[in-house]
């Protein structure tokens, strides 16, 4: 069988039906990217259509990549991150043109491509030590966790707590009522989880999906577009028109190169490279720990090609006209279903080639709808907190890995967590190893890092 033999489904102890469901998880999941990327954005003067036809092109490119070279089941697209600073720092508030901006990602992805062809983002990925990555793994559970919180409108700000409950009663037929729905849709979620049935995270997707359409049929929601409160009733089906991708294709090319600034450039260029690779390295490791695909030693041994699939897409996502692409963290919505294979990512990719032509109806899906599955895979991954054994003897170990974990999901950022994470390492560890005899040993490319991350901070 072809398959078989492409993805090695039996070495990897998966099946056909079970990669394919994978597959189609994990897009459920990430299908929000395709309404929120082309909104962000649009912000910067892009044109939506154009950037919404990019996405789904440039997604299917890197993962297909990722498929093929690595076959993992890890799925690219735009990062929620990166697009925000591409459009709200890079353009309108240094005031760059987009296409400046796109220029500035495609340089990113190159330079991504030499560091990954020269090992130095393996020798990276390879020196953290095991406790930071599984206390990458749970920071990463409750990051997701937390955006589902958010997406599901059941975490909002306050004010003075910064984060606070929705008041249910107020506004009840929008935001009120889309709160209760995704609380229904994570019970029904973990419910299907616990009772071992197939496919429960999509089934949970669909079920809170359906009905808030029910609800919107009956009027207990209403749209308000004012408000952010949308049709869930997909009003066109099918999408053929895709000639508005050629006001940002190739335009990464014809930018106007007389107003870049060299200094500043390169500390945009910089930034694009740190948060993307450092965001990489913590999906990576976060969902391999998960999936059980790393080593006795805690590495990964396809590591290469799959940095090398990330950088490919962040390319040719400049090209397309799309902010950096990137390696999900929702690709661990298609291991907790059992993906295991490049054929889950190539599932993934083909929808979202698909989604092309049925954009209206992926983009109809609600935030409050996949928040479940954002919920339920955060627990999934939290579970990996029973890998750092609390004993005094490894504290030095673990309270590094205990502030990356908390660092994550309060400052909103994976690559902030891993920062701090390996700070605090090496100075613990540094410190604490003085007058032992033996001594806890520190990679160089560890301190290396270390002091990076510290310039980042002071510099940045």
């Amino acid at each position: 069988m072809m398959l078989e033999k492409l993805f090695k489904l039996k070495e990897n102890n998966t099946n056909v039906k079970t990669e394919i469901m994978a597959g189609v998880t994990t897009f459920m999941t990430m299908a929000y990217i395709l309404a929120v990327n082309p909104s962000i954005l649009g912000d910067a003067g892009m044109n939506s259509t154009a950037v919404l036809l990019a996405t789904c092109l440039a997604s299917f490119i890197g993962t297909v990549c990722m498929s093929l070279m690595a076959n993992m089941p890890f799925v690219l697209s735009a990062g929620m991150g990166l697009n925000a600073y591409f459009a709200y720092t890079v353009v309108l508030g240094m005031g760059y043109s987009w296409q400046i901006a796109l220029l500035a990602v495609f340089v990113e992805g190159l330079i991504f491509i030499i560091l990954s062809l020269t090992k130095v983002r393996e020798a990276i990925f390879n020196c953290i030590p095991i406790e930071l990555k599984h206390g990458v793994s749970v920071g990463i559970g409750l990051f997701i966790a937390f955006i589902g919180l958010q997406n599901a409108g059941l975490s909002v700000d306050n004010g003075s707590t910064l984060v606070s409950i929705v008041a249910f009663r107020n506004n009840f037929t929008t935001s009120g009522i889309c709160a209760l729905l995704a609380i229904l849709g994570t019970l029904i979620t973990a419910i299907l989880y616990i009772k071992k049935v197939k496919g429960s995270i999509l089934i949970g997707i669909v079920a809170t999906w359906l009905l808030g359409i029910i609800c919107q049929l009956t009027g207990l929601y209403q749209v308000n577009p004012e408000v952010g409160a949308f049709s869930l009733i997909p009003t066109q089906f099918i999408n053929l028109d895709f000639s508005a991708l050629g006001q940002t294709f190739g335009q990464c090319f014809k930018a106007d190169f007389t107003t870049i600034k060299p200094f500043e450039f390169i500390v945009v260029i910089f930034a694009f490279l740190f948060v993307d690779m450092f965001d990489t390295l913590g999906t990576v490791i976060g969902v391999s720990a998960k999936a059980d695909m790393l080593d006795k030693d805690g590495r990964l041994p396809k590591i290469r090609p799959v940095l090398l699939a990330d950088a490919i897409g962040t390319s040719a996502g400049a090209v397309l006209g799309t902010s950096t692409i990137t390696t999900f963290v929702e690709s661990s919505a298609g291991v907790a279903a059992g993906g295991r294979t490049g054929l889950t990512s190539m599932t993934s990719a083909i929808l979202f080639l698909i989604s092309m032509l049925f954009a209206p109806i992926f983009t109809s899906i609600p935030s409050f709808a996949t928040a479940p599955a954002l919920i339920i895979v955060g627990f999934l991954m939290f579970s990996n907190i029973a890998q750092l054994k609390l004993d005094e003897k490894n504290y030095a170990s673990i309270i590094p890995a205990y502030l990356a974990i908390i660092a994550m999901p309060l400052f909103y950022s994976i690559s902030e967590g891993i920062s701090i994470g390996i700070i605090s390492y090496v100075v613990i560890n540094l410190i604490c190893n003085i007058g032992k005899k033996e001594k806890t040993k520190i990679s160089p490319v560890l301190y290396v890092l270390a002091v990076l991350f510290v310039c980042k901070y002071i510099f940045l």
